[in-house]
């Protein structure tokens, strides 16, 4: 078993996933870099939150390898990968997951929180966050009183909080409407690259692709590479040859009538 190159944070090889007898990823192998965010693209069921799960230890492949650090994931007891999972970890579902008896700044805080930090500075850093995602406002509502919009992103706030070693963001702003999307991006993507967080963020959506350093692409659970075809020349309009038949032009013309002046 060969151990994953030193300066990758996070790496798979070839991992075999089937759901229900079907193929979700045949064969997938890619490394993810320290502080790089990747784009994992590809259409809807292509696998994309599958490789998500497997790099995060959630799910285990039935074949093949994942490694966090040059450690293996895929080898460790289910108690050693849930406490990698709320140590190292964090993740943002397509869809707000919050504990309903609590506020936004305790939901954003609860990480923090379940690591032991205290609960003054886990509601510092939680109303940090809450305020840079524009939804300080909402601090003290609970999630019933929220828009879905205002809900996934105290999600984010919550997985940005306890400034993790890897986000897992699987299509994080989907329930954000387009002109929302671009301003959560830019905070998450910033704040990825201020404080040295991996960011695997899982899109089948082009612009938000656009903000990753590198984007691996999916087609039926396999790793596709993209061709680029050359740019197609412009045409130009056709030069049209002058046939002996024509009728001749003014230069012609006026050469002829030279000439019989001469004579």
């Amino acid at each position: 078993m060969a151990a994953p190159p030193d300066n990758d944070v996070l790496w798979a090889r070839a991992l075999h996933v089937k759901h229900n007898g079907s193929p979700a990823l045949t064969g997938v192998s890619l490394g993810v870099r320290e502080g790089e965010i990747l784009a994992i693209s590809g259409p809807r069921g292509s696998g994309k939150t599958t490789l998500l799960q497997c790099l995060s230890g959630q799910l285990l492949a039935q074949q093949g390898e994942v490694w966090f650090n040059s450690t293996p994931v895929h080898a460790m007891t289910p108690t050693k990968r849930e406490r990698l999972r709320r140590d190292r970890f964090g993740w943002i579902d397509p869809a707000p997951v919050l504990v309903p008896e609590l506020t936004a700044w305790e939901n954003a805080a609860l990480l923090l929180m379940l690591r032991g930090v205290s609960r003054r500075r886990a509601k510092t850093a939680a109303l940090e966050w809450l305020d840079r995602l524009d939804v300080g406002g909402c601090a003290r509502k609970r999630p019933y009183a929220l828009l879905q919009s205002e809900r996934q992103r105290v999600a984010i706030a919550r997985a940005l909080a306890p400034a993790p070693s890897v986000i897992f963001a699987d299509e994080p702003t989907a329930p954000l409407h387009r002109a929302d999307r671009a301003q959560v991006l830019r905070t998450l993507t910033a704040a990825a690259r201020s404080h040295g967080i991996t960011v695997v963020l899982a899109t089948h959506d082009a612009d938000t692709a656009a903000f990753a350093d590198r984007t691996v692409s999916l087609l039926d659970g396999r790793h596709v590479h993209t061709v680029h075809l050359p740019p197609v020349p412009e045409q130009t309009e056709p030069t049209i040859p002058t046939s002996p038949t024509s009728p001749t032009s003014p230069t012609e013309t006026e050469g002829r009538a030279a000439c019989s002046l001469s004579a």
